[in-house]
């Protein structure tokens, strides 16, 4: 899969999105729409292609197929990058542009976490000469060059190099707390801490030194142990006296792990529009790209906010963000929601804090008051 000296690049995408409630309810987290724009996992596809990478390996378990399927129509279209489905691969290559009937059947144990969903597909994380492995997750929202990370992680020599943002303290608390020497080298990591001491935060995403990476999950394989990489492997090597290294993130990055958190990020899209850490324009369009869309300041029927050019609007939008093929009826009123694709709001339906889903359902978020508190950019 990768060529000599190569970075293999894995995707975390195992999530069920059991904390979204309805918005998860059915539907897979990587594929959660986003910004009105994409879904959460095509930001990470669409660095790694932006950052020159050719191929990405998924790593998933829950409902592989159609997840499979989705990013196989999705990405795969176009020559020089595709996602790569490890044991399923070869079956979704041979029946070119379109869907393989059948899968091989699945004979390894199921995955317990991320470090077990890098150890059960060994072959195809570790196969072949590459030298570094760069492991990215589903649920992040952000634009980044990988390139200089890897630069900086090879130059270096490092066992691992972390990714990692500096937040307000209050919130630490929801991360991985890091916490580095004057050298840069990493002192501390501390998932979710109760009391934390730093305000810097692992930003899920990271590159190891692959012969490194192999050794400890070998050797935690068959413990006690919560089979997880912020868990059991970086503190583990963190104890060893690996060279582990960080890398700031600068600009905008989002951890969508709540319904709450969503909500709370699309209100500030909305509220900072072209000025906001990550406009729209800055998205992949992966969700009707043949749509325009953007922010609206002031218009008839629209104030602030992110709207399709195809939405058909006969009512009020405040403070919102809609996706291609919404449909507001007459004397309705939108405020401080999301409206996924094709949702419809019915004729004088007052909707204000809520995500409407595809089939109209409304799911309610708490008053918004401090809804757009400690979203950091």
């Amino acid at each position: 899969m990768a060529e000599p000296g190569a970075v293999r690049t894995v995707l975390l995408a195992g999530g069920e999105g059991r904390r979204m409630g309805p918005l998860g309810a059915g539907r897979l987290k990587p594929l959660v729409p986003y910004g009105g724009a994409c879904r959460l996992i095509d930001f990470s596809l669409a660095n790694a292609r932006a950052s020159g990478m050719e191929e990405v390996l998924l790593l998933s378990q829950y409902e592989e197929r159609r997840l499979m399927d989705d990013l196989h129509r999705v990405w795969n279209r176009d020559a020089g990058f595709r996602v790569h489905f490890g044991p399923y691969d070869s079956a979704y290559r041979a029946s070119g542009g379109a869907l393989p009937g059948e899968l091989p059947e699945r004979t390894w144990q199921a995955e317990r976490g991320t470090a077990d969903a890098l150890i059960r597909k060994a072959e195809y994380v570790f196969g072949g000469d590459a030298e570094q492995v760069l492991v990215l997750h589903a649920d992040h929202v952000y634009r980044f060059d990988y390139g200089p990370l890897i630069a900086e992680h090879r130059a270096s020599g490092a066992a691992l190099t972390v990714a990692y943002q500096q937040i307000e303290r209050r919130w630490v608390h929801l991360f991985g707390m890091v916490r580095f020497d004057h050298d840069g080298r990493l002192t501390e990591f501390v998932e979710k801490p109760a009391d934390p001491t730093s305000d810097l935060v692992f930003a899920a995403f990271c590159v190891f030194d692959a012969t490194v990476l192999r050794r400890y999950l070998e050797k935690l394989d068959g413990t006690d142990w919560q089979h997880d990489i912020s868990r059991d492997v970086i503190p583990a090597m963190l104890a060893a006296g690996e060279h582990i290294r960080g890398h700031r993130v600068a600009g905008h990055w989002e951890d969508i792990g709540t319904v709450e958190r969503y909500h709370r990020a699309h209100l500030m899209l909305a509220a900072a529009g072209p000025r906001a850490g990550l406009p729209v324009g800055r998205m992949p369009w992966t969700v009707r790209p043949d749509v325009r869309r953007g922010w609206v300041a002031d218009a008839p029927g629209v104030v602030a906010s992110v709207v399709p050019a195809d939405l058909v609007n006969d009512g009020r939008v405040e403070h919102s963000v809609l996706f291609p093929g919404v449909r507001i009826g007459a004397g309705a009123r939108v405020r401080r929601s999301v409206l996924l694709p094709g949702a419809t709001v019915p004729p004088g339906h007052d909707i204000d804090s809520a995500v409407v889903l595809e089939d109209g359902h409304i799911q309610q978020l708490p008053d918004t008051a401090a809804a757009t508190e400690g979203i950091h950019t």
